[in-house]
């Protein structure tokens, strides 16, 4: 059994990792922190985990409901940090220092270039030396490098939608540089902090599109999109000409992603999807469709639907990703690569399939 931490429990992600922790048979969650709620026991800040007080099915919860949240992490095995960009930083630079695993949901590592960082988030990097051994966590492109690692870099939300719809067809080098990403997602992306924007009598009932100039998503899927094209043996790879357009649904949880392509040569449906099948054969997370995602198909899962076809009218391929922003978008992802850091096979502790209806 390896100890966790959860740095800043009463985020959303902080919750959904308790909930999908909880079932974990070889993590156990013996420290979660939370300034504004520091003193208080997790079944009083979230009296649903009570539940968890009681044993199901002849095993015994790994999260303890009555664990009282602190204002700094004890010493444990992994941490997930789930704090805003900047002071996630800042947490880690000590989790690391005392040899703690880390799994950082913040952008603060996912981003290569320091410079890239500073122009995208407006703030000096707090950590510039641990880029060097930051790994970005998405463990269909980096499986091997996340089990060698100690720090971890969960990657953005939207950023896992588009990238696993892109990655296949930049390394095959079978499109052109220039994408169009549609994005639309719920509400929960935007975390639990009141805004205007995410208000019900605002949000209902309405889509609208936001960071119209630019998502701070934006370059973690350029940054891939190119690092894949040239591992793939592509040289004088140009840099992508990406139109990124996320829209806020009246939604709790899910994104679609809809990607539009200009193929290199004329290829048929079947020729794509063909390739997209042997791309991801094998990955436990990432489902090859033949039809269009819904996101209620992932509500609560840590699967990414991807559905590509060829619009044989205009010769343009159009790709569909589908996940839910909360777990293969943020939690569920963390945990699948948590389980790389400690040794452990990606699904343990992440085999649900989704919520319906």
């Amino acid at each position: 059994m390896k100890t966790v931490s959860i740095v800043n429990v009463t985020s959303y992600t902080g919750a959904e990792l308790l909930r999908m922790l909880a079932r974990h048979p070889e993590f156990v969650v013996t420290s979660v922190t939370g300034r504004s709620s520091a003193g208080k026991r997790l079944d009083q800040v979230f009296p649903q985990l009570a539940a968890l007080a009681q044993i199901e099915m002849g095993q015994v919860s790994s999260v303890n409901p009555a664990l009282v949240l602190t204002e700094e992490p004890a010493q444990t095995d992994l941490a997930f940090v789930c704090l805003p960009h900047t002071a996630a930083a800042e947490s880690i630079v000590t989790l690391v220092g005392r040899g703690t695993k880390v799994v950082d949901l913040s952008a603060d590592f996912r981003l290569r270039d320091v410079q890239q960082y500073e122009l995208w988030y407006k703030h000096p990097h707090p950590a510039p030396a641990l880029l060097e051994t930051a790994v970005y966590g998405l463990c269909e492109r980096y499986r091997d490098e996340i089990g060698q690692a100690r720090l971890v870099a969960n990657p953005g939300c939207y950023a896992t939608s588009a990238i696993l719809a892109l990655l296949p067809v930049f390394a095959a080098g079978i499109v052109e540089p220039d994408v169009i990403i549609d994005a639309k997602s719920g509400v929960s992306g935007a975390g639990r902090s009141l805004t205007l924007t995410t208000h019900y009598a605002e949000a209902n009932e309405d889509v609208s599109a936001y960071s119209i100039t630019g998502h701070r998503h934006l370059p973690e899927i350029m940054q891939e999109v190119v690092r894949v094209a040239q591992a793939g043996g592509q040289t004088a790879v140009p840099e992508p000409r990406i139109t990124f357009m996320p829209h806020l649904m009246p939604m709790t949880r899910g994104i679609l992603a809809t990607c539009y392509l200009s193929l290199k040569d004329r290829l048929k449906t079947a020729d794509v999807q063909a390739l997209y099948a042997q791309y991801y054969a094998g990955e436990p997370f990432v489902r090859v469709i033949d039809q269009s995602p819904h996101t209620k198909w992932t509500y609560g899962s840590n699967f990414c639907f991807i559905y590509p076809f060829v619009d044989e009218r205009t010769g343009r391929l159009v790709v569909f990703s589908c996940l839910d922003n909360l777990v293969k978008g943020a939690s569920g992802q963390a945990i699948q690569n948590a389980n790389r850091l400690c040794g452990l096979a990606e699904m343990t502790g992440l085999a649900m399939i989704a919520l319906y209806p």
